[in-house]
């Protein structure tokens, strides 16, 4: 993601699938993409993205694990989703084959943020 692509451009691109070989993003570079998407924020490793937030009820938390379990289908690229205490939803985003973030985690990260907006 060039400096000057903004979140709405990232919603628009589609995951590129991914089995390795593609480098791990440097922590400064996902630190500023990061720093783009408020609801996100990056773990002291580096390594994922994560958001969270209270949905208030039972039944909403479960159809934003929908939404984005449909999303992550969609683009072939699978979050880490837990759901505790009936209402605080985590949803965690990092590029498994490489062992650290990728461009399509802020893709989906994107794409989250719209669905769940």
């Amino acid at each position: 993601m060039a400096a000057s692509e903004t979140i709405d451009t990232l919603a628009t691109k589609k995951c590129k699938p991914c089995e390795g070989g593609v480098d791990v993003l440097d922590a400064e570079v996902a630190q500023s993409w990061c720093d783009s998407m408020p609801e996100w924020s990056l773990t002291d490793d580096g390594k994922m993205i994560r958001r969270k937030m209270n949905t208030g009820n039972f039944r909403k938390a479960l159809k934003h694990l929908q939404t984005v379990g449909e999303l992550a289908e969609q683009e072939g690229h699978h979050p880490d989703l837990h759901l505790t205490g009936y209402r605080h939803l985590t949803i965690e985003l990092t590029t498994h084959a490489i062992g650290g973030l990728s461009e399509n985690d802020f893709i989906l990260a994107a794409k989250i943020d719209q669905a769940l907006a």
